[in-house]
């Protein structure tokens, strides 16, 4: 299993691995505190400004308010807002937020495509039918929280529907979700550049339940 100094240093080379390779113009660089006896976090600064996202308001005025807080860890070419979040308790994974803010904004490249066309990292957005949703992956191991069927402890979230919770068979490692982001969101860079950003090995836990496996759910190996 992975322990929170694993994550951080993870966390850290991928960031070092989009910079080589010029797939973003805007980093944090992980942090790894100690926030009470027991519980590590590994975050990033500015994730203080995160209450924002639990306000009901539009998705544009959400993207613009974390990208002018800087609130993420890698901010791509293309204004994509990625944010990673663990918190660990006696060094075992309590809760994760594995965030993807895409730009709501994507007339310049669309408008222009024959600007763009030739650098892969615009390559997956340039079409004019493209409509940019958040993605979130959360984890929480409280029994509190967990309710089946409703609310898996690791679940995925797809745009601002507050009861969308497709059930993760466990929480992801920082390798796992970008490469999710990358061969989702950048298919054609990722097909360039994937030899090029190591896969860092490591994982959590399984935490999905029976009954959930027999319903549509997203099996991590």
């Amino acid at each position: 299993m992975l322990t929170p100094r694993d994550v951080r240093n993870h966390i850290e080379a991928l960031t070092a691995d989009f910079i080589s390779l010029s797939l973003c113009n805007d980093q944090n660089y992980p942090q790894l505190t100690k926030t009470s006896g027991s519980h590590e976090e590994v975050t990033f600064c500015g994730d203080q400004n995160l209450s924002i996202v639990l306000k009901n308001m539009p998705y544009k005025d959400l993207y613009n308010e974390l990208e002018r807080t800087r609130a993420y860890n890698i901010k791509m070419l293309d204004g994509a807002l990625i944010q990673i979040m663990y918190l660990f308790e006696n060094g075992s994974i309590k809760k994760h937020r594995l965030a993807f803010y895409p730009s709501p904004d994507l007339e310049e490249y669309q408008n222009n495509p024959e600007v763009y066309e030739e650098d892969e990292i615009y390559a997956d957005i340039l079409m004019k039918n493209i409509v940019s949703f958040p993605v979130r992956f959360d984890f929480d191991a409280s029994d509190e929280i967990f309710k089946e069927h409703y609310h898996s402890k690791s679940h995925l979230t797809l745009g601002q529907y507050k009861n969308c919770r497709i059930p993760v068979s466990s929480p992801l490692s920082p390798t796992k979700f970008i490469d999710f982001i990358l061969k989702s969101f950048y298919n054609t860079a990722h097909r360039k550049f994937s030899e090029n950003i190591k896969m860092h090995e490591g994982s959590f836990p399984a935490c999905i339940s029976n009954n959930e496996k027999e319903r549509t759910h997203l099996f991590l190996p």
